[in-house]
């Protein structure tokens, strides 16, 4: 496990394209980035988790996703489904106005598809953030500005 320590604690820095611009209070600081493919969809993934008594508990995601098949919100919404194992019509959503592109949020996790076949999902342990907080940090969260 990579520890990024308090130089990003707060302010989640860049990740696949997009800066983190808000990291939630009650996220750890133990930070690890990780790279992984699943059903031909790229994943760049940042994790916030802290220590405890069982050994660590993951308290914020970010995934950036990459795949031809994320066209539409839609195409998105069923991905992460299976991704999750969860059941597409399970859950309640609603609009994320997000400044990169449309989006659903629910209990303890946002997602927005920022153009066709790119997204980002942002997961949140609903004990440590409130939706508020989700929203906040997923609005928060946008492309980065390339440097010249």
């Amino acid at each position: 496990m990579s520890d990024r320590g308090g130089s990003i604690a707060r302010d989640g820095g860049d990740l696949d394209g997009f800066h983190v611009g808000h990291v939630p209070a009650g996220a750890g600081t133990e930070v690890s980035d990780f790279a992984s493919e699943w059903d031909e969809v790229s994943f760049a993934t940042r994790v916030w988790e802290r220590q405890v008594a069982e050994g660590y508990r993951v308290d914020l995601r970010v995934h950036v996703l990459r795949g031809e098949r994320l066209i539409d919100l839609t195409a998105l919404h069923d991905f992460l489904a299976d991704y999750h194992e969860r059941d597409p019509a399970g859950g309640e959503w609603v609009e994320l106005a997000h400044p990169d592109g449309p989006g659903l949020i629910g209990v303890g996790e946002a997602f927005w598809l920022v153009e066709p076949g790119v997204a980002v999902d942002v997961l949140a342990d609903p004990e440590r953030c409130d939706r508020a907080g989700l929203a906040a940090t997923a609005r928060a969260i946008t492309r980065a500005i390339a440097s010249a």
